[in-house]
């Protein structure tokens, strides 16, 4: 299988960068040295807002006029927390068995990966469960593409073996199907509407990315 093609790989402004979305045209980071999220121009790789989250910042997904957050609190309770640039962080709701890491969205259905459990949760706007997704394989990101066009980081028990591939939300127990492979530790994942882009986290850089 080949490898994903790297396009652009730069320094994150806070170390050990997880969670990654764009909105308002602007890549949003979260990093879990620094408990910020890091907003970035991504023509000049010029930082353009940060701000100190409730804890460490794991998962991240843009639905509608805000970003919903995932934040481990100091016992590692995981939260979902709405985030509104210039407003600041508000309706704070325990993620089902506080635990829960990546997120994305389709529209206005908010996902959550719950990695211990090795599942993914179809939530309601008061993250409440719709639905239950049974995952094959150890989730280390997932975003959409468009409507109903979900992909997904995949690796092995061990967290190796990186695939980035496509999984169909819709099934309750996809499989991922490969379509290139992910030779660095992958995690999170989001769509600018032309390259997919990750953390390295150990390594502190973002990488954009083509499937090739």
């Amino acid at each position: 299988m080949q490898n994903v093609k790297e396009v652009n790989r730069q320094k994150s402004p806070g170390g050990r960068p997880q969670p990654l979305a764009f909105f308002g045209g602007q890549l949003w980071v979260g990093s879990w040295d620094t408990d910020k999220l890091y907003a970035i121009d991504t023509k000049d790789w010029d930082v353009v807002d940060e701000i100190a989250a409730p804890g460490k910042p794991y998962g991240l997904a843009t639905v509608g006029d805000a970003l919903s957050v995932v934040v481990a609190l100091d016992d590692d309770d995981r939260y979902l927390f709405r985030f509104r640039p210039g407003r600041g962080f508000d309706n704070k709701v325990a993620c089902p068995d506080v635990t829960g890491s990546h997120l994305a969205a389709d529209g206005s259905t908010l996902y959550l990966c719950q990695q211990g459990k090795r599942r993914i949760l179809e939530l309601d706007s008061r993250g409440a469960v719709q639905r239950e997704i049974a995952l094959t394989a150890r989730c280390a990101g997932f975003a959409f593409a468009g409507a109903g066009s979900a992909f997904m980081i995949a690796a092995d028990d061990e967290f190796e073996n990186l695939e980035f591939g496509r999984i169909d939300l819709r099934q309750n127990a996809p499989t991922v199907e490969p379509v290139a492979a992910v030779p660095f530790d992958g995690r999170a994942l989001t769509f600018d509407g032309t390259m997919w882009w990750t953390s390295d986290r150990d390594k502190g850089e973002i990488v954009a990315f083509t499937p090739q």
